[in-house]
């Protein structure tokens, strides 16, 4: 993993504007975020790219001013992806003051549900978490705000659909890691199976993922027209390189989320030609927001970590939701006023129509009903050097995907 320079206990990206006079506190007090994040164990694939893109953008909105002239104070701290770890930095974050909190895991944002949305404290799941919590009236302080598994996995099929003349009469293999993110997206594949006329086969392989030769070898022997790997860290460039080695063309390769540079790296550059993977925002550094953070913020040597990263996969999605939660934030304190709580900052976010953050990220909409916010994505191909769009934001089968959001949150609020 690249190096990453983390913050303390607590850290304050309170540079920019300075108090004056004898304004009372609450018109400057800071908005806290608690970045709460796995820096140790299972996400180090991710968390420090996509760690230090919260942080970057968070420092140029502080040296831009700030939200309203009130600085954002970032919490960073390790949970290791332990739920017990991350209700103790939770509770910490929040006798803090912080209205936000983003973990980064799984494991660790579905253990703190109840207390979220008990303590009345916006927790953003952003590509991880219960895809169910795109169901807002359910899970009121608990915001998706972009695309659920269940939606990639869908516009995944569009594109197939659009470009590969059609899906009826194709055999599709989802190849995937044996756990609950890796199964995720079988219930809408299957639906969309039996609406489109394709035939669906599963290959599941035991996690970490580091050895998959034998489902491989069953892939090849259903030879399938597409197939759909649904892994992260290490266990998606093996995928890639099993597949290519057992005849799968590399442009018939389609990938959730999680498939980056450091993967590219691991695989080679000249095999991945080709392959295809779901893009939740834009990649590379020709972007305003990027424009800026690189010279406010790391040409000023201000920045969370190495300045390769700025622009990487991992890195814009940070920024992205960073972007995405300033925004709320705004629009908090424009109708609902100082300090920020909780409820005010959900206002926030409920008001957010058609922001795409200078066009970094597909527009999304969030409402008091779709925390998700419209599971939009687009399909991008690596062409040797890097990840170029091979389509336009959008969603897709989104009737499919709310059948699924529906039954979850029913079950959560039944079992409530």
């Amino acid at each position: 993993m690249r190096k990453f320079k983390r913050g303390l206990l607590a850290v304050g990206l309170l540079a920019g504007v300075a108090f004056s006079g004898v304004a009372h506190a609450q018109d400057n007090e800071p908005i806290k975020f608690g970045l709460l994040q796995d820096f140790t164990a299972v996400y180090t694939f991710v968390s420090g790219e996509y760690n230090q893109g919260q942080q970057d953008y968070l420092t140029l909105i502080n040296e831009e001013g700030g939200v309203d002239g009130h600085m954002v104070e970032a919490i960073v701290r390790d949970t290791g992806n332990e739920p017990q770890r991350g209700i103790e930095a939770y509770n910490r974050a929040r006798e803090e003051g912080a209205i936000l909190v983003d973990f980064l895991s799984t494991p660790v944002s579905r253990a703190l549900v109840d207390r979220v949305l008990s303590d009345e404290i916006v927790m953003i799941t952003a590509l991880h978490g219960r895809g169910d919590a795109s169901a807002g009236e359910t899970f009121p302080y608990i915001f998706p705000m972009m695309a659920t598994y269940w939606s990639q996995a869908t516009v995944l099929a569009q594109y197939i659909k659009d470009n590969e003349g059609g899906l009826e009469g194709k055999k599709i293999a989802l190849v995937h890691i044996d756990s609950p993110f890796g199964r995720e997206p079988v219930p809408v594949l299957e639906d969309l199976a039996e609406k489109e006329g394709f035939e669906l086969s599963t290959f599941p392989y035991p996690s970490p993922g580091n050895e998959q030769s034998a489902v491989w070898s069953e892939v090849r022997r259903f030879r399938p027209d597409h197939v759909m790997i649904w892994g992260a860290g290490g266990g998606q460039p093996v995928s890639v390189r099993e597949a290519i080695r057992n005849g799968i063309p590399a442009d018939q390769i389609y990938s959730v989320v999680w498939l980056a540079e450091t993967d590219v790296e691991n695989v080679g550059a000249d095999v991945m030609t080709g392959v295809k993977r779901f893009e939740a925002v834009s990649t590379g550094t020709d972007n305003p927001i990027l424009e800026r953070i690189q010279e406010t913020v790391i040409d000023a040597d201000l920045g969370a970590g190495e300045a390769d990263n700025v622009g990487t996969t991992y890195y814009n999605i940070g920024v992205a939701t960073m972007a995405v939660a300033v925004e709320a934030a705004r629009l908090a304190l424009e109708t609902e006023g100082a300090p920020l709580t909780g409820p005010k900052l959900k206002a926030g976010f409920e008001m957010i129509k058609d922001f795409n953050a200078e066009r970094l990220m597909p527009p999304v909409t969030i409402t008091a009903a779709d925390h998700q916010g419209g599971g939009a994505g687009r399909v991008s191909q690596w062409n040797g050097e890097a990840w170029e769009p091979v389509g336009e934001w959008g969603a897709a089968y989104q009737d499919v995907v709310q059948m699924e959001i529906d039954a979850g949150a029913k079950a959560f609020a039944e079992g409530n």
